[in-house]
């Protein structure tokens, strides 16, 4: 028997002298029955109502059918939902959890893809509005939205903050405003700016790849720094990234305004001819035990020009089975509180961890999805895709904990946790959602509900 679908009924391989048959008629019946863990989160932080304050509308609000907040509900819940496309929306405006989600289950259809793409599009402050783009982005708000947000919810001082410093590769594959060619990377692409603290994000930044990778770091790293102060005076602040970060300008500034900072560097012959002797040290050890051998040291070191002054470099000499493997660092850290191993091995290398957030961000929740003409259009996308991520990871650190996810991937968050087959009903009193039976994995959803509703004091 052959497969034949149309429109209306969808018919499979038949089992038992009985056919099979499928059609899209089952009514209210949702597949993202594990958004309402989403919000729960929006209830208790409120991060879509204060993101939507960095808009401001200017329609005429008698007409108006879409607040702004519910579109950005409506575009952030689909991304963490797994639906990166606008054309998706006109479908989901339907969808009975996402209408409970965006708080418009008893209003009417949600915005279509046509009303979010202007939402996309918003005008800066200044400029003259349309008869159609009357919604106004404050871009200097909204960069400093994740920081601020990092600070509004934390309630305990840190004894300690790592900023985690990277920039990354957006491919494009059309003609976008900014684009550029890269070398390293072999393609056009945008160069973003990411900076976490732990798996928080505090900054997004859309750039073109046309730059030093550190162009724009120092800025911010003073919007940062200023907000984290702000709400904890005196906190240690320490700024960690590879070698694409090592230049005199970002660590002035550091030293200027009381912040560590560790650095990779890269290679050169100097440094090397430095550690020769180590090398050949390792290299013997490895010839009579077979196995990896690292030893560590540490010199004060100046480059031939663009450095100001000398400063404390730690070199690890390893030797693996395919050969040597040098790696140095620059860090304005002092000897007498942390040794060189320490310095490498307990805080340099744990900034590889930053590279999954990025990889989360870009891959899952669609940061690289900037297809629009415009780089400002582009760099609200990003922001979108970026409260997606928050939403997730506050889903991750505070729901999931001490669950079996309490460390997974957003993605896997996504498959395991959010996509769950639901039957909406609604009544006078209340809306129930009848969640799948067959669902495996019902006590980490229960687990997740109540972490969540505990630390929000959401039902007492």
């Amino acid at each position: 028997m052959t497969t034949h679908c149309t429109t209306k009924q969808l018919t499979f391989q038949g089992m038992g002298g009985r056919s099979v048959v499928a059609a899209f008629d089952g009514g209210q019946i949702s597949s993202d029955g594990g958004s309402l863990l989403l919000r729960e989160i929006e209830q208790g932080r409120r991060y879509l109502r204060e993101f939507a304050r960095c808009f401001r509308d200017d329609r005429d609000q008698r007409f108006v059918e879409h607040s702004v907040e519910s579109m950005l509900a409506q575009r952030v819940y689909g991304l963490c939902l797994g639906y990166e496309d606008l054309v998706d929306h006109d479908e989901l405006r339907d969808d009975p959890m996402m209408g409970l989600l965006c708080g418009r289950a008893d209003e009417g259809p949600l915005a279509g893809k046509s009303t979010l793409n202007r939402l996309e599009t918003a005008k800066e402050p200044g400029k003259e509005l349309t008869r159609y783009k009357k919604v106004v982005a404050d871009m200097e708000k909204l960069s400093e939205f994740f920081v601020a947000t990092f600070v509004r919810t934390r309630k305990r001082r840190p004894a300690r903050l790592i900023l985690d410093f990277d920039a990354t590769d957006d491919p494009l594959h059309g003609r976008q405003e900014g684009r550029f060619f890269h070398g390293y990377y072999d393609c056009y692409c945008y160069l973003p700016l990411y900076v976490f603290c732990g798996d928080e994000l505090l900054w997004a930044q859309l750039r073109r790849s046309d730059i030093d990778a550190s162009e724009g770091a120092v800025e911010a790293l003073a919007t940062l720094v200023k907000y984290l102060r702000q709400k904890w005076s005196g906190v240690s602040i320490l700024v960690r990234a590879d070698s694409g970060f090592c230049r005199d300008e970002l660590m002035r500034w550091c030293q200027d305004n009381r912040v560590d900072y560790l650095f990779g560097i890269a290679k050169n012959t100097r440094l090397l001819k430095r550690i020769r002797p180590l090398m050949k040290k390792v290299r013997r050890s490895w010839a009579k035990s077979g196995r990896a051998t690292r030893r560590y040291t540490e010199f004060s070191y100046r480059t031939l020009n663009s450095w100001s002054h000398s400063r404390r470099v730690i070199a690890k000499a390893e030797y693996l089975d395919k050969g040597e493997n040098p790696r140095f660092v620059v860090t304005s850290l002092p000897r007498s509180r942390y040794t060189a191993r320490e310095v490498y091995e307990g805080l340099y290398c744990l900034r590889g961890e930053m590279e999954n957030r990025i990889k989360e961000q870009q891959l899952y929740l669609f940061a690289d999805r900037t297809s629009s003409a415009t780089m400002r259009a582009n760099q609200l996308r990003l922001w979108f895709s970026s409260l997606a991520y928050v939403f997730l990871n506050e889903l991750r650190r505070v729901g999931l904990r001490a669950t079996e996810l309490a460390k997974a991937t957003c993605q896997t968050i996504r498959l395991k946790v959010l996509k769950i087959g639901a039957l909406v009903r609604r009544s006078v009193r209340r809306f129930s959602v009848s969640l799948a039976g067959g669902y495996p994995y019902q006590d980490v959803l229960a687990t997740a509900a109540g972490n969540l509703q505990r630390t929000y004091r959401l039902i007492s």
